[in-house]
C-alpha cells in the first residue's frame, strides 16, 4: 500500500495557516507596469530571425515564401534579389542545400532578400511621405468644401472649424529611411 494513503495516528494534521505562509503572495507574482509595457513592446519584435549585417548599399529583409498576398515573384519584379550564403558568412549555416533555391539563405519559411538602397529609399518615400501628403491634401479640400457648402436657410454656416487649419504638406522635408 502507498505510504501517502496510510493514516498516521501519531502526527496531527498541519494547520492551513502554516500552508498559507509558505505560499507566495499575489502581489509578488504580478509584474510591474513598466515591466508589462516592456513585454508588450518586445512581443512584436522579430527576434526569431537573425540580424543581417551586410553591405550598407543594400537594404536587407526577410520575405515569406508562403505569403499569398505578397508573393516572392512580386518582390523580385520590384527589384529584390535573393541573398546567397556566400555573401554573408555568418549566415552560412542557413544555406539551402538543394532544390531550385539552392545556395540562398533561409530561416524557417523566410528567405533573405536585398534591395538596392536607392530603390528602397524611393519606395519608402513614396509610401510613407508622398502618398500621406496627397491624402492630407484630399482631406483639406474636402474640409474646405464642407465649410463652403453646409449652410442653413439663412446662410449661416452649419459647420465650424476649431483652431487654425494645419498645412501638413508645406514645410515637411522628405525623410531618409
Amino acid at each position: 500500500m502507498d505510504d501517502r494513503l496510510k493514516k498516521n495516528l501519531t502526527t496531527g494534521r498541519e494547520s492551513r495557516d502554516a500552508a498559507d505562509d509558505a505560499r507566495q503572495g499575489a502581489d509578488e507574482s504580478l509584474v510591474s507596469a513598466a515591466e508589462r509595457r516592456r513585454m508588450f513592446r518586445n512581443e512584436f519584435l522579430q527576434e526569431s530571425l537573425p540580424q543581417v549585417h551586410g553591405d550598407p548599399n543594400w537594404h536587407y529583409c526577410w520575405l515569406s515564401s508562403t505569403n499569398q498576398y505578397d508573393p516572392l515573384h512580386k518582390r523580385i519584379r520590384m527589384g529584390y534579389v535573393p541573398v546567397m550564403a556566400t555573401e554573408i558568412a555568418e549566415l552560412g549555416h542557413l544555406k539551402i542545400q538543394e532544390g531550385d533555391r539552392q545556395g540562398q539563405i533561409q530561416c524557417n519559411e523566410m528567405l533573405l532578400f536585398k534591395l538596392p538602397m536607392e530603390v528602397y529609399q524611393e519606395y519608402m518615400q513614396e509610401v510613407h511621405h508622398y502618398q500621406p501628403m496627397e491624402e492630407a491634401d484630399k482631406i483639406r479640400v474636402q474640409q474646405e468644401q464642407l465649410l463652403e457648402t453646409t449652410r442653413d436657410s439663412a446662410g449661416k454656416p452649419l459647420v465650424t472649424r476649431e483652431g487654425d487649419p494645419v498645412e501638413v504638406s508645406r514645410g515637411v522635408r522628405v525623410p531618409t529611411f
